[in-house]
């Protein structure tokens, strides 16, 4: 994860905690991690775990993915599909920008109609 992404994680977990009232130790406690670790993890220093994230998510009472989503990150592994097809699409010099805008829309669509997707997004909550 870079420097930017845990720094923005760390920024809504912290407000998270802020929002639910519970001092660093008391959360730290919570989530199964030592008071430094968070401390670090807060400020943007160390990127948490997949499984540091899932107890922190836990102890929130979230789940990690939207956790992910309101710092404006993706979970490591899922964007890099997504955003190596994007990637290509915009390097193909073959294409106008008309195409590759086009390209671009109908991938994301894609993307957002499959049953993986819509699986995600039920689990947050975001699906009925």
């Amino acid at each position: 994860m870079a420097n930017r992404s845990a720094a923005a994680l760390g920024e809504i977990i912290r407000q998270q905690r802020e929002l639910a009232e519970l001092s660093m130790r008391q959360f730290a406690q919570l989530a199964g991690i030592s008071n430094p670790y968070l401390s670090q993890i807060e400020r943007g220093l160390r990127a948490p775990s997949e499984q540091v994230l899932d107890a922190i998510a836990s102890a929130l009472k979230i789940s990690a993915d939207t956790l992910y989503q309101q710092a404006g990150v993706s979970r490591p592994g899922e964007q890099d599909e997504t955003s190596e097809v994007l990637d290509a699409i915009a390097a193909d010099p073959h294409l106008t920008a008309r195409q590759r805008s086009a390209l671009k829309e109908v991938y994301e669509a894609f993307v957002a109609a499959s049953p993986r997707h819509a699986r995600r997004r039920h689990h947050d909550g975001a699906a009925t």
